[in-house]
């Protein structure tokens, strides 16, 4: 009884493990030289640009938050 059970289980996960994963990546890189990342990396002034906002802005958003608090709360 307890074999029957087991191989009933062991089938049903054998099921759950046979389901199609979706596909992690949506998009396809060449890996020649200058294409090894989905930007251009030819005009180092604008990826330099490019990169300090991006960057900049993520590193911005906390003391904008707070400065937005500090002045909500002494109105």
């Amino acid at each position: 009884m307890f074999a029957r059970q087991s191989l009933s289980v062991a089938r049903q996960a054998a099921a759950r493990r046979t389901v199609a994963l979706p596909k992690a990546r949506a998009f396809h890189v060449d890996n020649v030289i200058n294409n090894t990342t989905p930007f251009d990396q030819t005009n180092g002034t604008k990826l330099a640009l490019y990169m300090i906002g991006f960057f900049g802005g993520g590193f911005a958003i906390p003391f904008v938050a707070a400065a937005f608090q500090i002045h909500k709360a002494s109105a």
